[in-house]
């Protein structure tokens, strides 16, 4: 295992650990003898992903450590192209130097599918469990709506911005602010004849959410037996559809031993930012207080 450390910043660091021949980046933010909060992204995010519930104050109380699953930066092997099975124990490898500490899981989508992956096979590595829009299935839409990202890859834009105006008037995107402006702007490049230039190589992220699909996560949610929160986004996000309906959400909740819902009026991504954020940091902080 070798653990090293690419830059310091004023309140975080971004490290990366070799487990299994792979760089699992992560980013680190240190709170001494509080809890740790292992946050675990979505399936088309990065790290960043949860800037705007770190900017809402969510390190305050806790400890934070989000490992990049996408694999991007220096990493050698990009997280989604492997089995759930090795990403847990890349995971596992991550935390075991705070093994004599109280960790939180915290999974937002497709993180919150990896989380109860996790609780189901190493159950002893956590205390408490908390989930953000994610469901004891995955969202059958899932497919469709990368396709449909991956359609603009085929056009040509002046600049970034008319890339992102697209973006923003795309039909079944209901949101938009400079948060999330950084957070698309991590995923594409354009070049010099306007081609849009993907970071990411979402035709194998189509691949692999057809094989996650196929995980029995009703079975791992039904297993949870820690104290559970699960925050439901209200609102719509992509195809006029919510990605994780509302009894999707009930579903989770019933087959929880522990199970608390709280429903927040933002949608798959907007509960991450702005008021909404807010929102759930005092949930989090209430939940786990």
């Amino acid at each position: 295992m070798e653990v090293g450390q690419h830059n310091n910043m004023d309140n975080f660091t971004s490290n990366f650990l070799e487990i299994n021949n792979i760089k699992l980046h992560f980013l680190h933010y240190p709170n001494a003898d509080k809890p740790i909060l292992l946050l675990l992204h979505g399936l088309t995010a990065n790290c960043h992903a949860f800037e705007g519930l770190v900017n809402k104050g969510l390190n305050n109380n806790f400890e934070l450590i989000i490992p990049d699953l996408r694999g991007r930066g220096l990493s050698s092997h990009p997280a989604f192209g492997y089995s759930f099975k090795l990403h847990a124990e890349d995971i596992i490898g991550l935390i075991k130097p705070f093994a004599n500490r109280e960790i939180v899981l915290v999974g937002h989508s497709f993180g919150g599918l990896l989380s109860s992956y996790l609780c189901y096979y190493y159950p002893n590595y956590f205390s408490k469990i908390i989930f953000l829009d994610a469901a004891p299935e995955m969202n059958p839409k899932t497919p469709l709506m990368l396709q449909t990202s991956m359609g603009r890859l085929d056009k040509k834009f002046e600049n970034k911005d008319a890339y992102f105006q697209q973006v923003k008037n795309a039909p079944y995107v209901n949101f938009w602010d400079n948060d999330m402006q950084t957070y698309y702007d991590a995923d594409i490049d354009i070049n010099e004849d306007g081609t849009v230039e993907s970071k990411s190589d979402l035709a194998q992220i189509i691949q692999i959410a057809t094989h996650v699909s196929k995980e029995p996560f009703a079975m791992y949610f039904s297993s949870i037996k820690k104290d559970t929160l699960l925050i439901s986004a209200e609102g719509e996000y992509n195809l006029s559809e919510p990605i994780l309906p509302r009894y999707l959400a009930r579903k989770a909740v019933n087959l929880l031993k522990k199970g608390e819902l709280k429903t927040s009026e933002g949608n798959h991504h907007t509960m991450l930012y702005g008021e909404f954020a807010v929102e759930i940091v005092d949930w989090i902080n209430q939940f786990l207080s």
